[in-house]
């Protein structure tokens, strides 16, 4: 009998040993998730056979693709006699704190102003990122008659591209742009953060300057701190190249950046104060050091040759309004007005500010190859309308892509189909990247995620040739998988990989969500877009990652 119960014991306290073994492994692999390998082996993937097509060698533009300005409602309406658009920034049109410009306007309207002539005035407003403005303007496609960016920055460059703005008042509401940095970091100068950038020492994120004016502030700034006479000398470009070689992340725009901001997974990003003064998930985190010209978002008017006199006096009197006590304290309760003690002596012409995105888009990849692969969702969701936008931005974006890159195609439904296998983005590379667009068609479930580890896989192939290259991965779709791996089950994969995965929803009623959370592992953009503005907005993107 005591030896029946040392035999129990003996195996009771095996198979604990065995349960706490297998919880661990079980454990292990929750933690670690599936390898790209063995995730590779459960998905049916096929590769086409390569076809070439005929490419477009036009030279079309960025304002070709503009969308109908009604894709950007009016945040103020107005009935009068004389109605005067503003468009501005959204920090000054939005909601909550972001709404400065839209309770001037209504009040403005509520009281009724009239010009010399006895006409009733009215004033609308548009909210529109300042470099998309700026494109409607210089593109002639919507001209508001007045125009408020964030900086003076963007007024230059709409005259230096054609367009025809004249400063009404050179500043609205105070704003400074800034280095935010952890508050545990010893770096609390502007050169000494871009000096411990340069180094290594810290990473910070920074956006992209083609379509922010943060960003964009901080380029000629740093271009400027390399050589304050000749912003283009070796020593202006070589100081933003050992900048850009560490630095892990360019937000596509201000809205990722605020959200990285919040995680607090760097130690470093850019913002603007008013902004960061009314996160607290930002404030308590990060320092805010300000830095380049002063954000005091100017009020220009548009083409103002053409305006009636009456319409002048209607903006005569706006801007008037916008600088009384009163306008001013609801600026100054909303955040702005602040840091009026910070003065700088930079100063740029619409020139230097062309020929320093010129500049970022050759020198942002320090020489460094590009590897992408686009995965296209080819679901049933996608019939229609989508797949025939999809098709038409992958087609008008090519253009965008630097023939110095290695790119591929892989679309997928059911299954995942590599259309494209990747190689040097070449006029052939192109002809074949053409004819794999043509064929694609909708129907079928959604594998979303199998699709992904297919390009990651196909990245990690393509990396043994060229270790050093960045490489990155588009997703066009509309976000609903319903078949295949889960997002869970990749995620741990996918961080592993530091691959950023930049997602493109094709429908308004796509799933966001899953879209923004794929995106976010390893900070890379989301783009919510419909039919009316996806084109411009893929071209955009590819302008400025490709």
């Amino acid at each position: 009998m005591k030896k029946n119960t040392i035999i129990l014991l003996g195996v009771i306290f095996g198979v604990i040993i065995i349960l706490i073994a297998g919880g661990g492994a079980i454990y292990k692999n929750m933690k670690t998730g599936k390898s790209v390998a063995s995730m590779l082996k459960h998905i049916k993937v096929t590769e086409a056979d390569p076809v070439k097509a005929s490419i477009s060698l036009d030279d079309s533009s960025l304002y070709d693709e503009l969308p109908e300005i009604t894709k950007y409602p009016l945040s103020v309406d107005a009935n009068a006699d004389v109605v005067l658009e503003v468009m501005t920034s959204p920090e000054k049109a939005g909601e909550s704190y972001e709404s400065w410009l839209i309770d001037v306007a209504k009040n403005f309207n509520n009281e009724r102003k009239t010009t010399s002539g006895g006409k009733t005035i009215g004033i609308q407003v548009r909210s529109v990122t300042s470099g998309l403005a700026a494109d409607y303007i210089i593109s002639n496609k919507h001209t508001p008659q007045m125009f408020t960016p964030s900086n003076y920055l963007w007024g230059e460059y709409v005259n230096a591209n054609g367009g025809n703005i004249t400063v009404k008042k050179e500043r609205l509401v105070g704003n400074t742009a800034g280095l935010l940095i952890d508050k545990n970091s010893q770096y609390k100068t502007y050169d000494d953060i871009i000096n411990a950038v340069q180094s290594g020492q810290i990473n910070i994120g920074y956006t992209n300057p083609q379509t922010s004016s943060t960003g964009m502030n901080l380029l000629l700034s740093i271009l400027h701190s390399g050589d304050a006479e000749n912003l283009f000398s070796d020593a202006g470009i070589q100081n933003f190249t050992k900048f850009q070689q560490n630095i892990p992340f360019v937000a596509y725009n201000t809205m990722q950046m605020r959200d990285s901001a919040q995680k607090g997974t760097l130690d470093g990003m850019i913002l603007e104060y008013q902004t960061y003064i009314n996160e607290p998930n930002v404030n308590k985190i990060y320092d805010f050091i300000p830095f380049g010209v002063r954000h005091d978002n100017p009020l220009y008017v548009v083409n103002q040759d053409y305006l009636s006199a009456d319409e002048i006096d209607g903006i005569n009197q706006f801007a008037d309004y916008c600088l009384n006590p009163a306008s001013q304290e609801i600026a100054t309760k909303y955040g702005f007005n602040a840091n009026d003690d910070y003065k700088t002596d930079m100063a740029f012409s619409g020139s230097e500010v062309n020929k320093a995105l010129e500049m970022y888009k050759a020198n942002k990849d320090n020489g460094k190859d590009i590897i992408a692969v686009f995965v296209a969702d080819c679901s049933g969701s996608m019939y229609g309308d989508p797949i025939m936008q999809l098709k038409q931005s992958l087609s008008n974006g090519m253009q965008y892509i630097k023939e110095n890159n290695y790119v591929g195609l892989v679309s997928y439904s059911d299954d995942v189909t590599i259309e494209v296998p990747i190689a040097k983005f070449d006029m052939n590379q192109k002809a074949y990247f053409q004819g794999g667009i043509n064929r694609l068609t909708a129907n079928g479930s959604t594998a979303s995620y199998d699709a992904v580890v297919v390009a990651m896989n196909m990245i990690e192939e393509a990396k043994k040739d060229h270790p050093d290259a960045k490489a990155m991965i588009f997703l066009l779709s509309d976000g609903y998988q319903n078949v295949g791996y889960s997002l869970n089950t990749l995620k741990p994969a996918l961080k592993e990989s530091t691959l950023p995965v930049y997602t493109i929803s094709y429908t308004s009623d796509a799933d966001k969500d899953a879209m923004r959370e794929l995106s976010e592992v390893n900070e890379a953009a989301t783009i919510n877009a419909d039919s009316e503005d996806i084109v411009y907005k893929i071209k955009s993107l590819f302008n400025s990652q490709m």
